[in-house]
């Protein structure tokens, strides 16, 4: 498949869903709404989304379906950016807008989440107290903020690398799974097919954080849009620090392929995007 173009249109979608979802920019108070659409719109990769429009064509289901989910999840994504104030190849919103709107931003485009997860469309297996629950539980204390927690009081200490896939497998891979995972509930997917694509999650969100951990030390700021070497200039723990970097890099290889192992239960071509998607990630240079 021509992975470029898939993703192309993908981004193209979901950005059209976010632009109907979210209130204009002089919707007051505006400035909180320019603050949001600022951070929305910062040119991401809809990685996220587009996974999980992935997932929901792999288990038979429609675009249409997914996109309240694949948007809702962007928009937690990017409120963890927000507050993590991570810079993306332009000025951040803490720079542009102040801390306290920057914060408050942050805060807006979690709750929004959830108001565009109430207007998707329940299917005969997962109701609305089902899929709310899943996207709280992956944003909450337990996972992305205990994973947030976990990085932040690692920082200049000499952590194990137990505690380094805590780390991973909840500040990054807990949203990752929870993106294919609602959108193989949007298709109504059947439990096998669902512990499929969860396993596929897993295994592709852990191998995406450490790449992103190789990315850091490898290469500039210029090609990856944020600030090269943040990581140990913070003092974090990251794979290249605490098992090196050709053991990071045969790491995430062995991830992929157990993400890749996964999707074995689904038919010839179903789930070809996620393949391409887990190959695309780990080759990726930014």
């Amino acid at each position: 498949m021509n992975l470029k173009a898939y993703l192309r249109s993908r981004q193209k979608e979901v950005d059209h869903a976010l632009d109907r979802y979210l209130p204009k920019a002089n919707t007051k108070p505006a400035t909180l709404h320019r603050a949001m659409r600022y951070s929305l719109f910062a040119g991401g990769k809809r990685l996220r989304p587009i996974l999980c429009l992935a997932a929901a064509e792999a288990c038979g289901g429609k675009i249409k379906d997914a996109l309240p989910f694949a948007c809702a999840l962007e928009c937690i994504h990017t409120y963890s950016l927000v507050h993590d104030d991570l810079p993306r190849g332009r000025p951040t919103c803490h720079k542009v807008f102040g801390d306290g709107i920057a914060v408050l931003a942050g805060d807006a485009l979690l709750t929004i989440a959830f108001e565009i997860v109430s207007t998707a469309k329940p299917t005969p297996r997962y109701d609305m107290s089902i899929l709310l629950r899943e996207i709280a539980v992956a944003a909450g204390s337990q996972k992305l903020i205990a994973g947030q927690v976990a990085d932040l009081e690692a920082e200049g200490r000499n952590v194990k690398r137990d505690q380094l896939r805590y780390i991973h497998k909840n500040k990054t891979a807990a949203i990752l799974s929870t993106s294919v995972r609602l959108g193989a509930m949007s298709a109504n997917a059947e439990a096998r097919k669902l512990r499929a694509v969860t396993r596929f999650g897993h295994g592709l969100g852990l191998a995406f954080q450490v790449i992103d951990d190789i990315l850091d030390v490898t290469q500039s700021s210029e090609i990856l849009g944020k600030s090269a070497g943040k990581d140990i200039a913070a003092k974090k723990a990251t794979y290249p620090s605490v098992i090196g970097l050709e053991k990071s890099r045969a790491e995430a290889r062995r991830l992929t392929r157990q993400a890749h192992n996964a999707l074995s239960v689904f038919r010839s071509g179903e789930a070809k995007p996620l393949h391409c998607l887990a190959n695309y990630l780990l080759e990726r240079e930014y």
